[in-house]
């Protein structure tokens, strides 16, 4: 058992009127939830199907096989932690929101730029923007699928304009095979040519709002001998 009982939260379940509920580390359940792989025994706090967790009142084996199924408990877990309900303090809700709200943050600043100056908003900017909007983040619901409606809300008070840029590279032959995997990892390389002194030329396309980032990563590498310029820029 990894996980606390004083840090575990209710998972639950209705099923033909009938409530499940199992005892979940909170942030690892939402981990889960949305996706990622997890170990059911660093979820669970103990391998349990209960009609009531506060009152440690444990499910009859008879309602857990004819509501699932089954009566094995990670198999019932699984399934109540993608389809049911997970109940979170106060204070943990408030974490998961400011957390969700700081993801949505990132991923717009780094997809978007400010029109009137073709540079990122700054997270906090973002952040700030979705305070006087009073935009509502869901702590359940995977910040990508909420990008979207952020960018809706926000747009009437910061100007964002979402672009990929193709930028031309040219990377000196001893540094061209080190940059490849920054290259791969930045965006989709378009074109690749290997010159006759050894050097790379290549054309990337990346999320304008992480120019920066990539060239600092690139003349990092290189200490500033490289050659660039824009080929051009796609809305997106």
């Amino acid at each position: 058992m990894t996980v606390s009982l004083e840090k575990a939260v209710i998972a639950r379940l209705v099923v033909s009127g009938k409530k499940f509920e199992i005892l979940v580390d909170p942030e690892k359940a939402l981990e889960f939830r949305n996706g990622k792989n997890i170990d059911l025994d660093d979820i669970l706090a103990i391998p349990n199907v209960y009609r009531n967790a506060r009152a440690s009142e444990l499910a009859p084996m008879s309602e857990i096989q004819q509501a699932f199924g089954t009566t094995d408990v990670y198999k019932v877990a699984e399934r109540i932690l993608k389809k049911g309900e997970i109940q979170l303090t106060t204070e943990q809700r408030n974490k998961m929101i400011q957390q969700k709200k700081m993801q949505i943050a990132t991923i717009i600043s780094k997809r978007g730029i400010n029109p009137q100056t073709n540079t990122p908003h700054p997270p906090q900017r973002i952040l700030k923007a979705m305070e006087e909007a009073g935009v509502r983040v869901d702590p359940f619901i995977d910040a990508e699928l909420q990008v979207d409606n952020v960018v809706k809300r926000i747009r009437s008070i910061l100007p964002i304009k979402f672009e990929k840029v193709v930028i031309e590279l040219k990377i000196p032959a001893q540094f061209a095979g080190r940059s490849y995997n920054i290259l791969k990892s930045s965006g989709d390389v378009l074109e690749e040519k290997w010159l006759d002194d050894g050097s790379l030329q290549v054309q990337i396309s990346i999320l304008a709002g992480i120019q920066d980032e990539f060239f600092k990563k690139i003349s990092d590498l290189t200490h500033g001998n490289f050659q660039s310029k824009i080929v051009r820029r796609e809305e997106i």
